[in-house]
């Protein structure tokens, strides 16, 4: 098993989530699938029905339109956070994590270390996921929440933000993700990085492959105080 050593001034563990903590097939299957019956359309009434029948269907198939680009804009994350919460209450869906994750996470918090969660997805739908998963609710096991109303993650500033919510220096922030675009935007403020390579993740260039520290697993990441 290749080991990370996590440098010694990093006291914050900040995560992404898809193709991080969890696969990227159940994200995407479950914000297609549940779709309908988190947006309901009203049925016609009245004057002028046909006419808003007719917006509100736009509306609808523009969400889906964005949906499928994976658009990462605020707005259509906090809608989508709005629909998990219908699917969840319903009990029609739970949330899956690598099975690696929370045992690495509760080993980490054990060893002092804080963890938050930085996703493109919306607080709420962050909340909802580690609140009803397969492991039960693991909120617990979370400090804090960041999305992209703090600013996108491909963006460096975004980083400095975090850092400043938190209370630390970039310095003392390990992030993990999938996207070697946002690891490169939080290496640039100083944040240090492990690239998270997950199954149905996307491909490395060669290039990434050999600047980026690799991780397959939670579990390969070694603390200072580890024993």
């Amino acid at each position: 098993m290749v080991v990370l050593c996590v440098p010694a001034e990093v006291t914050v563990i900040l995560l992404d989530i898809e193709g991080t903590t969890t696969p990227i097939a159940f994200v995407k299957a479950e914000e297609d699938s549940h779709l309908d019956g988190a947006v309901p359309i009203p049925a016609a009434s009245g004057n002028g029905a046909d006419d808003l029948q007719q917006m509100i269907q736009a509306v609808v198939d523009n969400v889906r339109w964005q949906m499928s680009l994976d658009r990462k804009t605020t707005a259509l994350k906090q809608l989508q956070g709005h629909m998990w919460r219908a699917a969840f209450a319903a009990g029609r869906m739970k949330a899956e994590f690598f099975e690696d994750v929370v045992p690495a996470v509760r080993k980490w918090r054990e060893a002092g270390m804080k963890v938050y969660i930085y996703s493109s997805g919306s607080v709420e739908a962050q909340k909802l996921l580690f609140g009803h998963s397969t492991e039960g609710d693991i909120l617990e096991l979370v400090d804090g929440h960041f999305d992209t109303k703090i600013g996108h993650k491909v963006e460096s500033e975004s980083y400095r933000k975090i850092a400043n919510s938190i209370g630390c220096s970039t310095n003392n922030i390990l992030f993990l993700t999938d996207v070697t675009l946002e690891a490169s935007a939080a290496e640039e403020a100083d944040v240090h990085v492990a690239v998270v390579v997950r199954p149905g993740n996307a491909g490395l260039t060669d290039d990434e492959k050999t600047y980026y520290s690799l991780i397959t697993s939670f579990s390969e990441l070694y603390l200072p105080s580890s024993t």
